[in-house]
Parts: C-alpha cells; structure tokens; sequence
C-alpha cells in the first residue's frame, strides 16, 4: 500500500464520499487484497474475492470509524468473502417443483432408524437459535406466538428463523 499519511489521506476523503479517493484508494489496495485471498481462497475464487471485496469497501467505507483500522477491515472482508465462496461451492442447487417428490423417496429409502440417526445429526449440527425454535415448535409443539413470547423476539423473526433452521436440517438429510 501507499505509504502510511498518503493512505490515511486517501482513507479519509473516501469517507468523506469523494469518488477519485475512492477509486485510488481501491486501487492502491488491491495487489494487498490479492495477496491476503491468495493466502485464504481457493487459486479459482481469488479474482471473485477480491473483486466483490473491493466493491464491499467502496460501497462501506463511508461506514468505517477510524482510517487506522482500514487494513485489518479490508482483509477481514476478504476472509469473509474467501468463507463465502467456499461455501458456495459445497451448496447443493435448490430442488425444483419435482425436487419435493426426490426427496421424500430419498428420505423414505432409508430406514426409521436411519433416519432418525440422520436427524438427530442434523439437528446437532444446527446453531443453538435455530436449534431453539425448532425444539420449542416441533417437539414441545409451541405456537409462534409462545415461542415468540417465551424468546422475548417478533414472532416474524421466530418464523424466519425457524423456516431457516428447517432449511438447514433439509440440507443436511438430503446431503
């Protein structure tokens, strides 16, 4: 990067919105962001890292507190995106309208206690706020509105939680 006051100037008058110290600053930053994603991507995500890093600090920078924490900042959004990525590659295509029929003949293949197994893993690998609701609504067989009241949170949030955590549990089964 450019030395340590022409960085800290530039920094600052990408904050203040100033497009040319924006577009200098992404330009003086990216053989570093390069770098970094090689070090934390995949050889084929590197140019995806740091590309949609590099539009995340343009877009944020406004944001940032103080222009000495650019550089932890800048590779902390460029780890994300290398975790992003990777996670994109392991993800499964959603399931079409015929993709409901696969999976009940797939999860009805297996035996009552494989699958019981298999949940039981899947809902271990849940995190504890979605393995929360899902315990409170499916096994304690609570309303949206108890849970929501028993959490203390919008019963929307309960709802978008829980269709989550079922996501994730499907995911899991059909892995």
């Amino acid at each position: 990067m450019a030395s340590g006051t022409d960085r800290t100037g530039l920094i600052h008058a990408a904050q203040i919105g100033d497009p040319a110290a924006i577009a200098s600053l992404l330009a003086v930053c990216q053989a570093d962001a390069r770098r970094y994603a090689w070090r934390h991507c995949q050889a084929s995500d590197v140019d995806d890292a740091v590309q949609e890093s590099l539009l995340v600090v343009a877009r944020k920078v406004r944001g940032l507190k103080a222009a000495a924490a650019f550089s932890s900042w800048l590779f902390t959004v460029i780890r994300r995106e290398c975790l992003r990525l990777q996670r994109a590659m392991f993800r499964h295509d959603p399931l079409d309208d015929d993709g409901d029929e696969v999976a009940e003949r797939q999860l009805a293949s297996r035996g009552d206690a494989a699958l019981r197994l298999d949940l039981t893993h899947a809902l271990e690998s849940l995190p504890a706020h979605y393995l929360e609701v899902v315990l409170l609504r499916d096994f304690e067989e609570l309303t949206i509105a108890e849970i929501a009241e028993r959490l203390g949170e919008p019963a929307g949030a309960v709802k978008s939680r829980l269709h989550r955590a079922r996501s994730l549990v499907r995911e899991y089964l059909l892995a």
